[in-house]
């Protein structure tokens, strides 16, 4: 039996401004130091960025479409995890050959060919599990919300069988032995995590495995010295 991978990002659903689509060192401190750092710029331009950035679909609607879309194996294993670049391990690990990517980025890797010989990490592990020859289909969703365009990857594009697809197009019922979601809190605030396990709970199985560690968002109770942490040191 063909197994397949369904890898979801959590950025998918967050609409977040342009200027924080960076390349980052992902790290525990820092999947909450840098949103309290936004934070506390966007205030001093008389921003308030929690105001701003809030989850942009209605989840409820999206795994009612996903339900339509795939079928989920009865003994599906459900991973939760920050960083994306995971499901290159997982899909190894569960023996995947086709990867279903929901996400605001491609994960191909962004050097072009070059991106297949760096380690793995959560901008090259789709284009990772290509090279090593791990998996032989990858299926891109896009989220409405993100700045990349399928020609950015041409090079990867021409090499391995990649499809773009739309999800809202998809109609035939498609097999998932596994599920993996994740957080990307890099690109992703902390205040909208409690959103976040709301949505991997809409989705049940037999079998979770989280590796995401908690982060609280707490201003009201800040002290200056933490506070100038954050703005300057981090």
């Amino acid at each position: 039996m063909v197994k397949a991978l369904l890898s979801i990002d959590w950025d998918y659903f967050i609409p977040i401004k342009r200027e924080w689509c960076g390349s980052y060192f992902e790290s525990k401190k820092n999947v909450q130091a840098l949103w309290y750092k936004r934070y506390f710029k966007g205030k001093e331009r008389g921003e308030d960025i929690v105001d701003e950035v809030k989850v942009g679909i209605d989840l409820n609607a999206f795994w009612k479409r996903v339900k339509g879309i795939f079928n989920f194996d009865k003994n599906i294993k459900i991973y939760i995890t920050d960083s994306h670049k995971w499901s290159y391990y997982i899909a190894r690990d569960d023996e995947c050959s086709a990867v279903f990517n929901i996400d605001a980025h491609s994960d191909l890797g962004y050097e072009g060919i070059n991106s297949l010989l760096f380690e793995v990490n959560c901008s090259n592990w789709l284009g990772k599990l290509f090279g090593d020859k791990i998996i032989n289909k990858g299926y891109i969703m896009y989220s409405p919300y993100t700045y990349e365009n399928k020609n950015d990857f041409e090079e990867i594009n021409n090499k391995f069988a990649i499809k773009y697809c739309n999800i809202k197009k998809l109609n035939s019922k498609i097999d998932i032995s596994t599920i993996h979601i994740c957080r990307s809190g890099m690109w992703t605030p902390p205040w909208l995590d409690y959103r976040f396990y709301e949505f991997c709970h809409g989705i049940l199985g037999n079998y979770i495995v989280e590796h995401c560690s908690r982060r609280s968002w707490n201003i009201e109770n800040m002290t200056l010295s933490e506070k100038l942490d954050y703005l300057y040191c981090s």
